[in-house]
């Protein structure tokens, strides 16, 4: 019987080993991605001549381009190009598919429910959003939220307007793969860009 305490106790020391490295790598990816992103923006507020405008701004594929900050959470966090598990370990991953701020259509940003939206339960209608791009910054606020499957592509689409739509993995609290998606759809606040 002792030989299976042991053993117990041995394979929970080594899953909060891996949960502790996993837990880890994840703040350095995104420590470092912030950075990237950071100086990405300052960059061209430093040098006009050479700044992007909204219709002029390229990025690359996974690289971090922008911050998405949460005034509610008191988080920013640094957003990434494409949604794949690279993207979304660095980030909040942006849909390559959709716009950027300032193009007038659907904005999509995704993110782990367990990483950089751990919090996100207390995100509520009213609350606001700010992405800050190399060219300016964009405010919006929430004004729908909604639960789908996880496998609802229709919250990807045109709009006709300007939306900024936020997802992650619901419920925020669940062990494993969660069955259902949190989105959030802002829009941007009155008289700002």
């Amino acid at each position: 019987m002792k030989w299976m305490r042991n053993l117990t106790f041995g394979a929970g020391i080594v899953f909060i080993g891996i949960f502790a490295y996993q837990f880890l790598q994840s703040e350095k990816l995104q420590n470092e991605s912030m950075q990237e992103a950071e100086a990405r923006i300052a960059k061209y507020k430093e040098s006009p001549s050479d700044h992007a405008t909204v219709d002029t701004f390229n990025v690359k594929e996974n690289e971090a381009f922008s911050t998405l900050e949460i005034p509610k959470l008191d988080k920013e966090i640094p957003v990434i190009e494409g949604t794949d598990a690279d993207s979304l370990s660095k980030g909040i991953g942006h849909l390559s598919q959709s716009v950027l701020p300032g193009q007038g259509e659907q904005i999509v940003l995704s993110g782990h429910r367990d990483t950089v939206f751990r919090e996100f339960n207390q995100i509520e209608i009213g609350d606001t959003f700010t992405v800050h791009m190399p060219y300016g910054s964009y405010s919006y606020v929430i004004k729908q939220t909604e639960i789908v499957d996880e496998d609802d592509t229709s919250v990807i689409r045109e709009m006709g307007e300007e939306v900024l739509v936020v997802t992650t993995c619901y419920p925020f609290r669940f062990v494993g793969n969660a069955p259902e998606r949190f989105v959030a759809y802002a829009y941007p606040v009155e008289g700002e860009e």
